[in-house]
């Protein structure tokens, strides 16, 4: 990892401390926030995951906001908002950028897409997305249809929570293209619960504990280990689950 830091768009992510106002008020509460020093990203891809309200998408929209995308999601071109609900956590971070420019980019987050996805009919611009309207495709085939259409390579994509639009099979085809796009110098951080997601051999987990965020080994995972525990004995953990 040493010898490709420079060779991506987004290095590090650094707390402002001082300019925290307290961090007994939300979201400097977090965990994935409170314990935040510096979190240093992988050249490929990044996970972040944790329990829910632990901060992952906070953390998440908050970087994504600190590198110009609409909080709510999409390009830097995006300057929608439908409600503001985001926090000031932005404005407390540090972005480390390495020496080449993202020529592309963009925010997708499965709770606002509904929100982007009228937005790019309001601009015109759905031949970028494959020429389809997003409203008339499933939740998972327009969520899909962005990655492939869209993402153009050489750039940044932040990704919050994509498995919740996407099958199982849905969820590998999102492995295979996102492949193709690291083959294009391109550079994913993404907050998510898939173990099937979070199983991309090149790239640093970072999970949330009560510690903060701590690079974590793929099997070592919650998510993994409970997923393993349930697939491998589902009768067995049902009957514990449901006596």
């Amino acid at each position: 990892m040493t010898s490709l830091t420079a060779e991506h768009y987004l290095l590090d992510v650094k707390l402002r401390r001082d300019r925290v106002p307290s961090f007994d008020t939300y979201p400097f509460s977090l965990p994935a926030v409170k314990e935040l020093g510096t979190l240093k990203l992988h050249p490929k891809v990044t996970f972040i995951v944790g329990e829910n309200g632990s901060g992952k998408s906070t953390l998440l929209e908050a970087i994504a906001t600190a590198w110009g995308f609409n909080p709510e999601g999409g390009t830097k071109n995006f300057n929608f908002g439908t409600r503001r609900s985001h926090s000031e956590l932005h404005e407390c971070l540090t972005l480390v950028k390495g020496i080449k420019r993202a020529k592309d980019g963009f925010f997708l987050r499965a709770e606002s897409f509904f929100n982007v996805a009228t937005e790019i009919e309001n601009l015109g611009v759905g031949d970028s997305y494959g020429g389809r309207s997003l409203h008339e495709q499933s939740h998972g085939e327009s969520f899909f249809a962005v990655m492939t259409h869209r993402f153009g390579g050489n750039g940044l994509y932040i990704l919050d929570e994509p498995e919740a639009a996407l099958s199982p099979a849905r969820q590998l085809a999102m492995l295979v293209r996102m492949h193709e796009l690291i083959a294009m110098n391109s550079q994913f951080v993404i907050a998510t619960h898939s173990p099937i997601l979070m199983a991309y051999p090149d790239a640093d987990l970072y999970q949330i504990g009560e510690s903060g965020l701590v690079r974590t080994a793929y099997e070592e995972t919650e998510h993994f280990l409970v997923t393993k525990a349930f697939l491998g004995n589902p009768l067995g953990q049902l009957a514990l689950l449901l006596d």
